[in-house]
Parts: C-alpha cells; sequence; structure tokens
C-alpha cells in the first residue's frame, strides 16, 4: 500500500492549493458583494425609489449574501488546510446551494426583465407627476436627468401634466445649461422646449438594460457556474483523504 500512498499524497498536495487559491477568489467576490450592497443602501437608496414604490430588499440580500461568502470562503480556506473530510463536504454543500440560489436569481432577472422595466415606467411617472423638488423620490428624478441628459419620461412634454409644471415649469435640472435657464422660459412651452434635453429619460434606461443584459446574464452564469469548480474540487479532494485514510489503517 506504501506505492498507492506515495501517488496520492502529489494529488492531495494540488488539489489543496488549488481550493486554497478557488476559496481565496471566492472569499474576494463575498467582499465585493458585501461592499456593493452597502453601497447600494446608502448611495443609490434614492433612485432605488424610482424602480419601485416600496424600499428595495436587493442591498439587503447583497450585504447578507456577501457576509456569508466571506464567513463560508475563510471556512474553506479552513478546511482546506484541516483537511477534514467532513468540512469539505459541508463547504461543498454550501457552494451549491450558493450555486443554485445565484442561478434562480440569474433566470429570474432575465425572464421578468420586461415587468422591471414596466414597473420602473410606472414608479418613474408617478415620481414625475408628483414631483416637488424636494422629497427623496424628486431629487432622484433630479439625479436622473443630470447624469443621463435626459428630461421628463417619453420627453420634456412629460412635465407638462405635472403638479409642478404650473408653480416652477419644467425643473432646472433639465436644463442643458443651467445658467440659460430661468423659470419664466421654463413654464413656457415653447421657449422650454429650446433649453431642455429632448430626449425622455425611460428609453435611456430602458436601452441601457437591453443593451447590457446580455452581459449581466452572462456574469451572473458565470459566476453561478464558477461554484461548482469549488464544489469539485472539495469533493475531489475529499476522496482523496479518506482514500489516503484507508490505506493508512
Amino acid at each position: 500500500m506504501a506505492p498507492r500512498r506515495m501517488e496520492t499524497k502529489p494529488a492531495i498536495f494540488c488539489l489543496k492549493t488549488l481550493l486554497l487559491l478557488y476559496s481565496f477568489i471566492f472569499w474576494v467576490t463575498g467582499v465585493v458583494l458585501l461592499v456593493v450592497g452597502l453601497w447600494w443602501k446608502f448611495m443609490l437608496g434614492p433612485y432605488m425609489l424610482l424602480i419601485s414604490s416600496s424600499p428595495s430588499s436587493a442591498p439587503y440580500v447583497l450585504t447578507g449574501t456577501g457576509a456569508a461568502i466571506v464567513l463560508f470562503g475563510l471556512f474553506g480556506c479552513f478546511a482546506t488546510c484541516r483537511g477534514r473530510p467532513w468540512m469539505l463536504k459541508l463547504y461543498a454543500v454550501f457552494l451549491s446551494l450558493v450555486f443554485m440560489t445565484e442561478l434562480i436569481a440569474g433566470i429570474s432577472g432575465f425572464v421578468f426583465r420586461h415587468e422591471i422595466k414596466g414597473t420602473f415606467l410606472t414608479a418613474y411617472s408617478a415620481a414625475v407627476m408628483r414631483y416637488d423638488g424636494r422629497d427623496d423620490r424628486s431629487l432622484a428624478v433630479d439625479g436622473v436627468q443630470r447624469r443621463l441628459h435626459c428630461c421628463g419620461v417619453y420627453n420634456y412634454t412629460s412635465w407638462f401634466s405635472s403638479v409642478y409644471f404650473p408653480i416652477s415649469g419644467i425643473p432646472t435640472s433639465c436644463c442643458v445649461h443651467v445658467s440659460d435657464c430661468n423659470e419664466a422660459d421654463l413654464k413656457n412651452t415653447t421657449l422650454a422646449a429650446q433649453k431642455v434635453y429632448k430626449e425622455g429619460c425611460y428609453e435611456l434606461v430602458v436601452s441601457f438594460i437591453e443593451s447590457n443584459m446580455g452581459i449581466i446574464a452572462g456574469v451572473t452564469f458565470g459566476i453561478a457556474f464558477s461554484q461548482l469548480v469549488g464544489v469539485t474540487l472539495a469533493c475531489c479532494l475529499s476522496h482523496f483523504i479518506n482514500s489516503n485514510q484507508y490505506e493508512m489503517i
């Protein structure tokens, strides 16, 4: 049995090295998800009000998933170094659960992308109609219009039926050059057309979603299927360690 044991030792060393490298990369993805979740919560919170009428749970899901991956990534490194088969099997089970969760999330996002666009249209239209220039949704609308260089839902005429237009006209966030805009011009439908962005924000957001959906889906599925590499490595290492221990008896 001695020659066989000598053959399994290099295989165990190689698998341990690969699994340690994988676990480190897995841990890094957890840190990234954790940071993105926190950034989403504190920086993108107001913008999420334009996608849904109720607070989004997405940042909490990302933060929780990231924290869990960080913990289990560390556990994976510990299990690999200790070389305990039951630890490696537990690690493989967790990676399988992560794979299933990411796969379901990716498929759901791709299948329901039209519903997401519809929800955005409804929420954004309502935010424009009820715009007052002060609340969180109004500030988010201003941010979108300034960053994307757009105005209104489909175009600047969306503002004509808002509660804000009779009072102050079109918001200054629609202006191509803010210094060239004044309240009188923005309340004049003819003059305002010459000083604000012509393209609506909805079309820009939808175009972005459509043009990047393939990339987003590819990255999501790629990350999901990468968990299978970890599962395979953990199971193989557990098998080789069990075999080596059996041969030493």
